[in-house]
């Protein structure tokens, strides 16, 4: 995680040894295992290569449809999300948006999934994800199987199914952030 961390614009060893409160050279025996990380230091190591920060890369729609290219999100995304631990795969978020995944996912919720696809469509059979539907549109949906096996069907809790539709990418769901903890890590982050 802190090698990752260090590939970071700005980010250097003589920075986090500055924020960890040693010498410069401890940070190299850390990375050659040389040195254990103390318990004091964790804190410091998260925050200054900000390890539980998340980009928010756009908005997945649970009963809004989001098509992507209107929705002119910048290429570094919409913002990041700071989550109350770190998280060692990369990792992206999505701003949910709609209530047809009501009552499990709320407007406003922060859905954190991993960045690659790590399985099959068929292994999703039955699970909610953010999908990417090969039209570009984008969406919260519990994922079903379709007429054949190029084929998906995306129901929601409240909603009338998408049927027979071709994914491009799904989503795995690793961390669910309701809306109102958003707002409590972000108090929580403004007093320190």
């Amino acid at each position: 995680m802190i090698e990752r961390g260090l590939e970071k614009p700005g980010k250097t060893k003589g920075g986090l040894a500055t924020a960890m409160g040693v010498r410069p050279g401890a940070v190299s025996e850390i990375l050659a295992e040389m040195r254990l990380i103390k318990a004091s230091e964790i804190a410091p190591i998260i925050d200054y290569l900000e390890l539980n920060s998340v980009p928010i890369m756009g908005r997945v729609g649970a009963g809004a449809i989001i098509e992507p290219e209107h929705e002119q999100v910048p290429p570094e995304g919409l913002g990041e999300v700071e989550l109350p631990f770190p998280i060692v795969e990369e990792t992206i978020a999505f701003e949910v948006v709609g209530d047809s995944m009501l009552p499990k996912y709320e407007n406003g919720d922060i859905i954190v999934v991993f960045r690659e696809q790590r399985h099959p469509p068929s292994s999703f059979y039955g699970e909610e994800a953010a999908v990417r539907l090969k039209t570009g549109e984008r969406y919260l949906k519990t994922i079903e199987r379709g007429k054949s096996s190029a084929l998906v069907n995306l129901t929601s809790f409240n909603a009338k199914p998408i049927n027979g539709v071709k994914l491009e990418r799904i989503g795995e769901i690793c961390i669910t952030l309701p809306r109102g903890l958003r707002r409590f890590l972000r108090s929580r982050k403004s007093k320190r």
